[in-house]
């Protein structure tokens, strides 16, 4: 069982019972799933972006990636439908929780000048999302075998009804949010 999962079901169901006042632990808002996310408009002209990113975001993650295809044809974009144009993995359970707090207590500490993520990127319906700018602030990218430098969307998806119940769980779980 990782940290992240004993750190939830011992303190944070207690403490967010509490602070929300809930009448049953069922009531507590989860994290329910993370979704990595990794567009590559370039793979749709050249499939080696796509195998790349594909490698790379299983590395991170440690589950197998998903190529995502265009659903419509897009002429500005140079993008047809049925183009493969990014890769993405959802995770639950387990490695959800592993890839959280790789996340917090390894990925973020390593970006650049980094101050905190914004506090801004709730959805109104309790889900969050962190935009990366490059992959390579997660160890197990080596800088040598880098085709390109990509950036990453990764969405928290919570149970929770209102942003400040998902601010709430994300903080408890030692998200770095700017003061």
């Amino acid at each position: 069982m990782s940290n992240y999962k004993k750190l939830y079901d011992e303190t944070i169901v207690k403490d967010l019972k509490n602070e929300f006042k809930y009448s049953s632990v069922m009531q507590v808002p989860k994290l329910e799933k993370i979704v990595v996310n990794v567009g590559c408009g370039d793979g749709a002209r050249d499939h080696k972006f796509i195998e790349a990113s594909l490698k790379d975001l299983e590395l991170i993650t440690g589950q197998k990636a998903v190529v995502t295809k265009a659903k419509k044809s897009i002429a500005g974009f140079k993008i047809r439908e049925g183009q493969s144009i990014g890769v993405k993995v959802t995770l639950r359970g387990e490695k959800m929780y592993e890839f959280m707090e790789r996340l917090i207590r390894v990925a973020l500490p390593r970006v650049r000048d980094f101050r905190g993520v914004s506090k801004t990127a709730f959805d109104g319906k309790g889900n969050y999302t962190l935009g990366v700018k490059e992959q390579l602030i997660f160890p197990e990218i080596e800088y040598d075998n880098v085709v390109k430098v990509r950036g990453m969307d990764i969405v928290f998806v919570t149970t929770a009804k209102t942003n400040e119940e998902a601010y709430a769980l994300l903080k408890a779980f030692g998200m770095p949010f700017k003061n």
